[in-house]
């Protein structure tokens, strides 16, 4: 206890003197919200699905058998109800004075947005954007909920019949490289880097953190990452429990 307290503190005296602080995160982040991490969940899987999620939630898959896909898309990665927790709240509350300049997700159910974060990079994309492959026509996520419903079990577009697919990134897929720059310029820029709720096992995404040459590398996660070893401070616990602690310093930012 007292350990994690001097942890603590010792983040609160980074944050305070930083003024361009981003924050890498994973599912870690989201799973406090109730949306489960599929990879720590595969037992589950085996007993309902022929195949692994990786394969599954994968391009040549998608292309070729997308009824099983969406049947799975639905199932897992539609999350109905989840609110931002108090990792999101308070990250966009650092950003709000403007101790924040980005956050740099992996997850793509967009509660960094809904809890008030304007600079957010989405890595793997988004579940609330989903888009016509044939003529680009928008559609939201229960658009493609309610495709369960329809004649051949897929989302189809109302404007051209073409089938709708989610602006996710899929395995096989490249990240897009708009993100991917916006995401290492932020990197690159920053005082302080704060990683959460990541193993960082997921590439290419985890190879961004090697742009950051900034003044404090910060890890809160659960358990080890690879990067432990290179980090100015690392914390092993609840990523909602330690942000949800910190006090946002006023008047201290710099969005310059």
């Amino acid at each position: 206890m007292a350990e994690n307290l001097e942890n603590v503190q010792a983040l609160q005296e980074i944050i305070n003197k930083s003024s361009r602080i981003v924050f890498f995160g994973g599912a870690g982040v989201s799973t406090e919200s109730g949306i489960p991490d599929f990879r720590s969940q595969d037992g589950l899987y085996q007993q309902e699905w022929k195949y692994p999620p990786e394969t599954i939630i994968s391009r040549s898959f998608f292309d070729s058998d997308p009824k099983e896909f969406y049947r799975f898309y639905r199932a897992k990665l539609i999350i109905k109800g989840a609110k931002p927790n108090a990792a999101h709240l308070k990250l966009a509350e650092l950003e709000k004075a403007g101790k924040l300049s980005a956050v740099v997700t992996q997850n793509i159910d967009g509660l960094h947005q809904m809890a008030g974060s304007k600079n957010v990079f989405e890595l793997h994309g988004s579940t609330l954007r989903n888009f016509c492959m044939d003529c680009g026509e928008p559609y939201d996520i229960d658009f493609i909920a309610d495709s369960e419903n329809s004649p051949d079990k897929l989302p189809r577009c109302t404007k051209c019949g073409g089938l709708v697919k989610p602006d996710v990134v899929l395995y096989e897929e490249g990240l897009d490289d708009r993100i991917i720059s916006g995401a290492i310029k932020a990197i690159s820029e920053a005082d302080t880097l704060i990683i959460g709720g990541t193993s960082l096992v997921v590439y290419p995404a985890a190879g961004l953190i090697r742009y950051f040459r900034g003044d404090h590398l910060v890890l809160i996660n659960k358990s080890s990452t690879q990067a432990d070893e290179s980090a100015d401070l690392v914390i092993h616990d609840s990523i909602g429990k330690v942000l949800s602690q910190i006090i946002v310093p006023q008047g201290g930012g710099n969005k310059a």
